[in-house]
């Protein structure tokens, strides 16, 4: 079993074409969400581990995790509201979000004593990373994941405004690597953080995956970088674009039995292609769609 674990949150999308004050359709979204939800339609044996409103919009988020095969026995449930994340879109598709998640249900999630059964690999990412007192929880959750043999992959997806201390976050990401099998950044997380991930390497990482939009997508492991270009298609919007990823990434890994830190990072160049190919038709389905809907498995066959 594959388990993800962070936030669950309602994105507020603007309807294309009513510029600056767009109607705002509500959907399902939140970076760990988004990837629970794209291994469940892969079908990855998958679970979330989150705390989950009691209210209409969390509702319907379990809701979705069910409709896409999520095993959802371990979400908490709180009747604190559902976090809201507006989105302004650029001309690109490109997305830009402000937050509103004071007093939310995700941020009072509480580590569980023990993992789910099964599990051979654990997702990490987004708001979850920040926002207190969650944060912590899920830190400590990755810590304990990584210490028992867990194949553990972590997906920072900066978002700036969230951020207080830009200084304190680079050194509490910097902590968390040696508990990290698997790192994705973007191209906009690098820029931030303006470190070299090629030291990150250094830290614990396996590997390091790198997503550069229609740049493509590269990988840095000790044996060197390996890259693939991006699949061409009429972009809508980029929302949930590198959480499918994410889940690509581990799904495909999972085909090569490399769920874990020695057998990743003596994956041959080849074998690495294949994983970001995988990757990058899968993002390519997500981006040509409004919203984040993550592809179906027998959408990337053939």
């Amino acid at each position: 079993m594959i388990v993800v674990a962070g936030e669950a949150l309602i994105d507020l999308v603007p309807q294309p074409g009513h510029g600056p004050l767009a109607p705002l359709t509500p959907r399902r979204g939140g970076g760990p969400y988004n990837t629970a939800v794209a291994l469940g339609r892969l079908g990855q044996r998958t679970a979330l581990l989150s705390r989950i409103s009691n209210d209409t919009y969390g509702d319907a988020l379990v809701a979705g995790l069910r409709a896409a095969g999520v095993d959802v026995s371990h979400v908490q449930r709180g009747p604190e509201p559902t976090s809201l994340a507006a989105a302004v879109l650029a001309p690109d598709g490109s997305a830009r979000y402000t937050f509103y998640v004071e007093g939310t249900a995700d941020r009072l999630f509480t580590a569980p004593a023990r993992l789910p059964d099964g599990t051979r690999a654990m997702s990490f990412g987004t708001c979850s990373l920040v926002l207190e007192p969650g944060a912590s929880a899920y830190e400590e959750l990755l810590h304990r994941a990584h210490a028992r043999g867990v194949c553990t992959a972590l997906d920072p997806n900066i978002r700036p405004g969230l951020i207080p201390d830009p200084d304190a976050y680079r050194a509490r990401l910097r902590s968390r690597l040696a508990s990290t099998t698997l790192l994705k950044v973007s191209q906009e997380d690098l820029e931030w953080l303006g470190e070299d991930p090629r030291l990150w390497l250094e830290c614990g990482p396996a590997a390091v995956v790198v997503t550069r939009g229609g740049a493509g997508l590269s990988v840095l492991t000790r044996a060197g970088e390996v890259s693939v270009p991006a699949v061409r298609v009429p972009v809508t919007d980029t929302i949930g674009a590198g959480d499918t990823v994410n889940a690509a990434l581990l799904h495909r890994l999972c085909a090569h039995e490399a769920l874990d830190g020695t057998t990743m990072a003596a994956l041959g160049r080849d074998q690495w292609r294949d994983v970001l190919r995988f990757a990058a038709r899968a993002a390519a389905v997500t981006v040509s769609r409004a919203g984040a809907e993550p592809p179906y498995a027998h959408e990337l066959t053939g």
